[in-house]
């Protein structure tokens, strides 16, 4: 069985200093995560590593806790992450339409991060703007009733020949 790599120079400095006013308490693993992912774009098996050894907790603990949520990630993804809502309630009012026009203007499918690194597009399952659906949330910010031309407008898209609704 392999493990995880330890982390570089400068990934441990930041590590250290991430933790640095942190108790080594199992409580505090998931602030310490937030903190790594919000700094990092994502949370590495090194820094799980890092966290299993600062925590007193095994690797598959902080690993079980990092694949639980679903804000934390394993790699690094596009600058800006577009996340569509395709819950029901959203899917009932146009969801699966805005994701393909979606797909279509960022040319990645769900899941994945445009080439030049701008953009990650993925389907979440609920952002609680069920009355205001098709929802998406751009990076923090979460809106309603978009439309394929609203969604060009909020991800700053050159404008299509076609018309938009």
């Amino acid at each position: 069985m392999s493990h995880p790599p330890m982390p570089d120079a400068d990934e441990l400095a930041c590590l250290d200093e991430l933790i640095a006013d942190l108790s080594p308490q199992a409580d505090q693993l998931l602030p310490f995560l937030h903190r790594v992912q919000e700094r990092l774009g994502h949370v590495s098996p090194a820094a799980m590593r890092f966290a299993a050894h600062a925590f007193n907790l095994s690797r598959a603990d902080v690993y079980g806790v990092v694949t639980f949520y679903g804000d934390f990630r394993e790699t690094p993804v596009g600058d800006t992450v577009v996340q569509l809502c395709m819950a029901e309630a959203c899917q009932a009012v146009g969801a699966r339409a805005l994701a393909a026009h979606a797909e279509q203007r960022l040319g990645v499918p769900l899941g994945s991060s445009t080439a030049d690194g701008t953009h990650h597009l993925e389907a979440v399952y609920c952002l609680g703007n069920c009355a205001l659906g098709p929802s998406m949330r751009v990076k923090d910010a979460v809106h309603g009733r978009v439309t394929p031309g609203r969604f060009d407008t909020l991800l700053q898209l050159p404008a299509t020949n076609r018309s938009r609704s």
